[in-house]
């Protein structure tokens, strides 16, 4: 315990640089990117392929209605995003707080 006492201003310090570091590293990576991921080509490749086949079909059978789960998608990634951004918030000012409490001076009595 008095270990703890002792360094109580350098875990602080270190806490909150690394709250920082975690802050900025998470923005900066999770910034949009301006070329689409191979991911996001092939799913664009599929969705075409998948309406050239509905559109060029013509047939009389009846089809299945599949459920459009495009909605669904776009709200998970929007989700996901809105809860990226409040860690990388939460996160720096968790880091800020602890490197602003370091520096304060206490009285010592």
């Amino acid at each position: 315990m008095e270990f703890l006492k002792k360094y109580k201003i350098v875990f602080f310090r270190v806490a909150g640089i690394l709250m920082l570091l975690i802050g900025f590293v998470v923005h900066f990576w999770l910034t949009p990117k301006e070329a689409y991921t191979q991911n996001e080509l092939a799913a664009l490749n599929v969705a075409r392929m998948e309406a050239q086949v509905s559109g060029g079909s013509g047939s009389s059978r009846s089809k299945k209605a599949q459920p459009d789960t495009s909605k669904y998608i776009e709200e998970l990634k929007n989700a996901q995003a809105k809860q990226m951004k409040y860690l990388t918030i939460i996160a720096m000012i968790f880091g800020v707080g602890f490197l602003g409490y370091s520096f304060i001076k206490k009285k010592e009595d």
